[in-house]
This record gives structure tokens, C-alpha cells and sequence, in this order.
């Protein structure tokens, strides 16, 4: 199933370069949902680290707060797990916008 243009304006955002560090986390969470992979709090001590699991890749994350927008080194973290995953804007035939 293809994904929505706001799963692909995620994943393209994602893979920009320079790294962007605007990307809302919500956004992160549900394109790895849209993609098939499953979410989940590592455990009770873990606070606000979020594992995923996408086509047998592990990947743990911090979700941020309270600011909802991903850091840099977040999203450079989650394109090498989407990456890693087999996972880029052309293997989803998504479209990204060129910028110069």
C-alpha cells in the first residue's frame, strides 16, 4: 500500500540535506506505523525512550519533550534506521521536492 503524502513529506523531510530539525515526532511515529513497524516503551525505568521495529530493524529513540520537534541528531538516527530498514523516499516511490 502506497503511503499518504504526509507519510512521504515525512520521509522526505527525513533524508534532507542539510538535516532538518523541525520534524515533529508524531510524524516520525506514525510514518514508521504507515511503513509496518510497531512501536513500544522499552520498559518502566526507560522514561521517554521509544523502541521501534521496522522489517526486522531495531531502532531505540528519545521522544522529545516538551518541545514535540525532533533534534538533529534525532532525525539523522531515524533516516539511518529507516536506511538500515531498506527504507528511503525512492523505495516508497515518494516524490521529494529538490531545494538549492
Amino acid at each position: 500500500m502506497p503511503l499518504s503524502s504526509t507519510n512521504c513529506a515525512t520521509l522526505c523531510a527525513i533524508f534532507e540535506v542539510p538535516t532538518r530539525a523541525d520534524i515533529v515526532w508524531d510524524d516520525f511515529e506514525r510514518l514508521v506505523r504507515a511503513l509496518g513497524g510497531m512501536w513500544r516503551k522499552p520498559g518502566q525505568t526507560a522514561g521517554s525512550g521509544r523502541r521501534a521495529v521496522l522489517n526486522g530493524v531495531k531502532g531505540l529513540f528519545h521522544e522529545p519533550h516538551p518541545d514535540p520537534r525532533m533534534k538533529k541528531g534525532s532525525v539523522e538516527s531515524a533516516r539511518q534506521f529507516l536506511q538500515n530498514a531498506g527504507i528511503t523516499p525512492q523505495t516508497e516511490g515518494c516524490i521529494c521536492r529538490q531545494t538549492s
